[in-house]
């Protein structure tokens, strides 16, 4: 443990220095200068202060409310060493944070008891700080433990999806990656856009629901079978209902409004506007926009700038405006999505 000693008389300094010593504390700074003083204490953790109260340029008093207003020093045991007959100062040296006070000409054996007792106060602060920042880490490595768990329940479970869709893995990478872009050129926080990223995978779960038969086909599908089709919106969302998740309830929102359309033509519910919550919006242009580009039983992939002109054509109408503004400003980062995560037959030029 560390003791700082302030004193402006050398004879009373040196003798507070082997007394706190004999006390047990080894480690014993001394400062003539309050000043000098206080400008250690903002870069070395002291365990105990001893501050005489006369001294020039700057009191006890002073000093005590210098000490407790650095950051390190709300805690530390602060030990005013006044006169028999100074009680105003005892009194103001409480108010300003003093812990506990030595009268002159001090007591040897009252020295000793009394840094002691501070000392193992001090220990036990510094064992319970300890025990906080290791229970403070414990709680972050859960944390970010569940964290990972939920992102792997998140990856399961799109993969599951994928194994019944004529999606691939590739186009569900480059949704969540794109929906991360337009999120971040709409100045979404952090935090949304991250999830966004994670949760926007499972925006198609519900396909787990539609018969292989419609899923596959080639051709163009019946009034029924669209109709059949539609439910995946409503089924990904019930699949997705209820959870305590901050990332699983936003894959039931994507997953439930990811058909919805501005103008309220869309599917299931027929919001329009911002009635469609933003993840929707956001991943509806993204989803769109990949599926365009990437080749189906029933369609061949378009050429990129073709799917480009689509959303723009049709902002104000299928698409939030903003949302399709976001997707263009971001156009040569999203490009280098499709680059990266390209799919196993490659995609249009």
């Amino acid at each position: 443990m560390k003791a700082l000693l302030i004193d402006d008389n050398p004879t009373n300094l040196f003798m507070l220095s082997k007394l706190v010593q004999n006390a047990g504390l080894a480690d014993v700074v001394s400062f003539k200068d309050p000043v000098a003083a206080l400008a250690e204490a903002k870069v070395v953790q002291f365990d105990i202060v001893l501050c005489d109260y006369m001294m020039p340029g700057l009191d006890g008093l002073q000093v005590v409310k210098a000490l407790r207003a650095l950051p390190d020093y709300a805690d530390v045991p602060i030990v005013m060493v006044t006169t028999v007959d100074q009680k105003q100062v005892c009194y103001d040296a409480l108010e300003a944070g003093a812990t506990d006070f030595l009268t002159k000409p001090v007591d040897m054996a009252e020295v000793k008891a009394r840094v002691r007792n501070l000392a193992s106060l001090r220990d036990m602060q510094n064992k319970m700080r300890d025990r906080a920042e290791w229970l403070s880490a414990e709680v972050r490595k859960a944390t970010y433990e569940m964290s990972l768990l939920e992102e792997e329940i998140i990856l399961r479970l799109s993969r599951a999806s994928e194994y019944r869709d004529s999606d691939t893995g590739a186009h569900v990478v480059r949704m969540a990656r794109t929906c991360r872009e337009i999120a971040e050129e709409l100045g979404m926080t952090n935090q949304f856009c991250r999830d966004i990223y994670l949760a926007a995978p499972m925006h198609d779960i519900g396909k787990i629901g539609v018969p292989d038969a419609i899923l596959r086909k080639p051709g163009a599908l019946t009034a029924d079978e669209r109709a059949l089709m539609q439910t995946h919106t409503a089924v990904g969302a019930s699949i997705l209902a209820g959870s305590d998740s901050r990332l699983i309830r936003l894959a039931a929102e994507i997953a439930e409004t990811h058909h919805e359309r501005w103008n309220g033509s869309g599917y299931p519910r027929g919001l329009a506007g911002t009635m469609i919550p933003i993840s929707g919006r956001i991943a509806a242009a993204a989803d769109v926009f990949d599926a365009l580009v990437s080749p189906r039983p029933y369609k061949d992939a378009w050429p990129v700038q073709k799917a480009v002109d689509y959303l723009v054509e049709n902002a104000g109408t299928q698409f939030d405006p903003k949302v399709v503004a976001a997707f263009q400003a971001r156009l040569h980062r999203i490009l280098r999505i499709l680059e990266e995560q390209p799919d196993a037959g490659g995609l249009a030029a």
